[in-house]
């Protein structure tokens, strides 16, 4: 039976971290892995370009059931030593407005630099290998594998939970995980495109707008964003869309009553919009009809919906819409109503919300709060970030706290 300090199953972002910061306390680590490669997941993240850091901080960037868990983590290792950490292995930082990538622009340069440094250390990684049983055994823990049965004296679980399974986030360590007595938070999909009810998506799909939207469950309102939507044939996407869609989809998991409301005016208080239509059907109308009343504020397909959806006929008369019309448009445009009925589900997602509950999880060294000796790292805990390098951030810090502390333990 093969001996080694530091077993970690996954090696996917945090897994990679916690193998190099347990290798360079000395400790033999081994990376199981069960794809063909590590890192694959990695390899999507900003587009191929790879969003790692963002300058700006703190709990507001991340969720939870408990998002504070996150600053014990870094205390220990956050902004600054993330980059510090990257520019050490070559990574030279390019930033956009806080947004920290690789001044290669790939996000392969980031997954090379950490498995060169993992094989500087001597981490072996063992891919394309399952883990088929776990066992607490005087004290340290029996790994029985599709290659060979370990014995390791502290155990990491930095799997993922269920986003992108194609890249190896498929949930299998979940029951082992379970196994060890440790409660799963509901995993939903997060940072995901929603599905709408209404017919109109069709008509609008491909048009980008700048707009505020707010989520609603079951008529309280659970959060807004600002930036570009993006209308598709199923529903709505887009960054402010991504930052609310946890929310959505937890509630229509407790099959809850979600809808989103869009303001295509955000930059106009309510009577200020109002007084814009004022304008543009009656003062400035020169003989327009209502259709053409709208060129010039909005995309052609988006006014003619709007128009619709206010009961307004398009070839009207600008000047013949009544003001009681016109009060039903501006409702439309600052509060125009999304049925949310669905997710593009974990295939699109990009992150999950859940995971294990950080309340049975040692926040200064990531160990097990039931079993001595298990670690956790990255999304497999019940913490998830915004859009913008937050969710690498969490992998990271989360990854090097864990990854020292199991190596101290195996240590001791």
């Amino acid at each position: 039976m093969k001996q080694i300090d530091v077993a970690i199953i996954g090696g996917g972002a945090s897994g990679l971290t916690a193998a190099i910061a347990a290798a360079r306390r000395g400790a033999k680590t081994v990376i199981i892995e069960h794809m063909d490669r590590v890192g694959k997941k990695l390899l999507t993240t900003g587009n191929g370009k790879c969003n790692y850091t963002n300058e700006a901080q703190g709990i507001p960037y991340y969720r939870g059931e408990n998002p504070a868990f996150v600053m014990s983590v870094f205390r220990q290792f956050g902004f600054s030593d993330t980059v510090a950490f990257f520019r050490e292995m070559g990574i030279e930082p390019k930033v956009k407005n806080g947004y920290y990538y690789p001044a290669s622009g790939q996000a392969s340069s980031v997954l090379d630099v950490l498995r060169m440094e993992a094989a500087f250390w001597d981490v072996e990684i063992w891919t394309s290998c399952e883990l088929k049983d776990l066992q607490r055994q005087d004290g340290c823990f029996v790994l029985s594998t599709s290659r060979k049965v370990i014995e390791a004296k502290s155990v990491l679980f930095a799997t993922g939970l269920l986003a992108a399974p194609k890249t190896g986030s498929d949930g299998s360590a979940l029951p082992y995980i379970e196994k060890l007595g440790h409660r799963i938070i509901d995993i939903v999909p997060a940072l995901v495109q929603l599905q709408g009810k209404q017919s109109f998506f069709k008509t609008l799909a491909g048009i980008r707008a700048e707009i505020l939207i707010k989520i609603y469950i079951e008529g309280v309102e659970a959060g807004r964003e600002s930036g570009e939507l993006q209308f598709t044939d199923f529903g709505i996407s887009g960054i402010p869309v991504f930052q609310l869609s946890r929310f959505a989809t937890r509630a229509l998991g407790q099959k809850k009553e979600v809808w989103a409301v869009l303001d295509f005016l955000p930059q106009l208080h309510a009577k200020e919009a109002q007084r814009l239509l004022e304008r543009r059907f009656y003062e400035y109308a020169h003989g327009k009809r209502a259709g053409e009343a709208m060129i010039g504020l909005f995309h052609k397909k988006l006014s003619e919906v709007l128009l619709k959806e206010a009961g307004i006929d398009l070839q009207l008369p600008a000047e013949c819409v009544s003001a009681r019309q016109l009060r039903r448009l501006s409702e439309q445009i600052k509060r125009f109503r999304v049925d949310i009925i669905g997710s593009k589900g974990f295939s699109q997602a990009q992150a999950c919300a859940g995971g294990i509950d950080t309340g049975e999880i040692e926040g200064e060294s990531m160990m097990s709060k039931l079993v001595p000796g298990v670690f956790f790292a990255g999304e497999v805990v019940d913490i998830d970030g915004t859009c913008g390098g937050y969710n690498l951030q969490w992998a990271w810090s989360s990854g090097q706290v864990a990854g020292s502390h199991a190596a101290a333990y195996a240590m001791e």
